[in-house]
């Protein structure tokens, strides 16, 4: 048989993990249907969370294989080699998460019953091969599930429980799968598929509890996921009360509080009664579950998704720039590890918001039925912490990365200047020491480059629609061109953000500003500037720790 392993192709497909399936083991996605979204697309958001994930775009080029080839398959977050699978006849191209036909996927892992994740030999597709794998050889949302699980079914599954989101131009499903430790091959699993009309969410937690039994229309199901709960103990009762999320994946604290809260969240932006479902976050007994699906008030569009994976909880009780972690510090609306801590005996928790420092790469993928496939894919692509990221547009069908985006251009522990990741990350991670100063200086360069692309998209696309009806071949030369420079552009514009907020805040001061440069005096010189101190309730503190050391007291005469 002829094995395709050479140390190119090797690198290559290793290298894709970076952008298509991290180690991102606290992820959130957020899911419109096209009813529910207001030009008519499906939209698919994922930010991929990870302590140990550098961000950057891969790219698969489509390609023909002959008969007998065989793939490897690395696990994903390991690198370690799970085995080989037949190479299909053709694979579609592939830009980071969505292929050349618009299917989308993403995920978030849940990781349920311990005893399920199966890691034994006979189990080779990890959760981040079978996103690749399917995303080159499905083009619809209905063939990746049918890819999804006849691949777990033959070649098993060697992940824990994993949420994925699957979306093409006309429709959003959402699948919960997790394996069986191992006693038997392969997963159980359920799909549902979003009403057209809706919103829907995941973030580190299943979401499925009732599904119909016969409706496959809109819901999939193994054959075996009832009966299999049952074998484990995990079920009893009638077929028509079974919930895939209680019996595989219980919720406890952590999964309310810190996973279903995010959805929660999501939900409560765009829809009027979301407070009913806060008992169910505190976890109360007898609480009405929150729906996997809500129909919001308004229509949304990709630029409220970009703006929904910026949320912090604001204006909610869960609110991160309100709690004294954030007003002691310039309403820093982050907090670092680990997520529990103890104070007298007592376990207290840190709230995990959408938005977090240690992303790697977040995406708001669009896909739109009445555009020709080259144009109607788009997704827009940011690295590091999506609040402060800029979401560049990135077509379905460019045949080159942004260089300053591709895989290989830095690491986590190799400084790149020239790299999207590590320019995202100066200017985040110097915001996030004086976060009330700064966000206004990063939202300013920020919205103005997301409006500049979302003004000019129609004209974009209206030229590249044109093209497609002509020669097909120049659309993509044309899609390719402005991705690629586009996105160049925004690393450039964010390196001169980040040596000026460096300059301008340098050693805790604020550098005066003039008709749009530092201020000098009439003989050239900085003037003396601004000194902004600390926020009262840091004062406060400060003073309710030291008593009296720190008083100030006049000498006694």
């Amino acid at each position: 048989m002829n094995i395709i392993n050479s140390t190119l192709c090797a690198a290559a497909l290793a290298a894709a993990a970076t952008a298509v399936a991290p180690q991102a083991q606290a992820c959130t996605n957020l899911l419109v249907g096209k009813k529910a979204s207001a030009d008519g697309s499906t939209l698919i958001t994922y930010a991929a969370d990870s302590h140990t994930l550098y961000g950057d775009l891969s790219y698969l080029p489509a390609a023909d294989h002959k008969k007998g080839e065989m793939r490897a398959i690395r696990d994903w977050d390991t690198g370690i080699m799970h085995g080989y699978i037949p190479e299909v006849e053709h694979t579609y191209k592939v830009v980071g998460n969505i292929n050349e036909h618009q299917l989308t996927i993403a995920e978030s892992t849940w990781g349920g019953r311990p005893e399920l994740a199966d890691t034994t030999k006979g189990a080779i597709m990890d959760y981040g091969s079978l996103i690749t794998v399917t995303l080159q050889r499905a083009r619809t949302a209905r063939e990746a599930i049918a890819v999804m699980t006849d691949l777990v079914a033959r070649y098993g599954y060697n992940s824990e429980g994993e949420s994925f989101s699957i979306g093409d131009p006309n429709e959003i499903w959402v699948l919960d799968m997790i394996g069986k430790g191992g006693k038997e091959k392969g997963a159980v699993w359920v799909a549902m598929r979003i009403p057209d009309d809706c919103i829907s969410a995941h973030a580190n937690q299943t979401r499925i509890f009732k599904f119909p039994l016969n409706d496959k229309a809109n819901c999939l199901y193994s054959k075996d996921v009832i009966s299999f709960a049952r074998k484990m103990g995990y079920f009893k009762g009638r077929d028509a009360d079974f919930e895939f999320s209680r019996a595989y994946s219980p919720a406890d604290f952590g999964t309310l509080r810190g996973c279903d809260a995010r959805v929660w969240s999501y939900f409560n932006r765009f829809k009027a009664g979301m407070d009913a479902y806060l008992p169910y976050i505190a976890g109360k007994k007898g609480a009405e579950v929150m729906p996997l699906y809500v129909k919001p008030d308004r229509k949304l569009t990709a630029r409220d998704l970009q703006n929904m994976m910026r949320d912090h909880y604001e204006g909610t009780p869960f609110d991160m720039t309100k709690d004294p972690g954030a007003t002691n510090w310039w309403g820093v609306p982050y907090r670092y590890r680990p997520m529990e801590f103890k104070v007298d005996s007592v376990t207290y928790c840190q709230e995990r918001a959408i938005a977090t420092q240690q992303t790697g790469f977040v995406f708001v993928s669009q896909m739109r039925s009445w555009l020709p496939d080259e144009v109607g894919g788009l997704m827009w692509f940011g690295v590091d912490d999506a609040n402060t990221a800029v979401f560049v547009p990135i077509y379905c069908s460019i045949t080159e990365v942004p260089a300053s985006y591709a895989v290989g251009k830095g690491d986590l522990y190799n400084f790149d200047f020239d790299a999207a990741f590590w320019v995202n990350n100066v200017v985040a991670n110097q915001a996030y020491n004086r976060y009330s100063l700064m966000i206004p200086d990063i939202r300013k360069v920020q919205g103005a480059l997301e409006d500049g692309f979302a003004q000019r998209q129609p004209e974009i696309e209206a030229q590249a629609v044109a093209l497609c009806k002509s020669n097909p071949q120049k659309a993509v030369e044309y899609l390719t061109n402005y991705s690629v420079n586009t996105a160049q552009h925004a690393t450039r514009r964010y390196q001169e953000l980040a040596k000026y907020l460096f300059v301008k805040y340098l050693d805790g001061n604020v550098k005066r500003e003039k008709d749009g440069k530092f201020e000098r005096n009439e003989a050239g010189m900085p003037v003396q500037p601004q000194w902004p101190g600390y926020t009262q309730d840091y004062y406060n503190t400060v003073v309710k720790g030291s008593g009296d050391r720190l008083k100030v007291v006049e000498p006694e005469k």
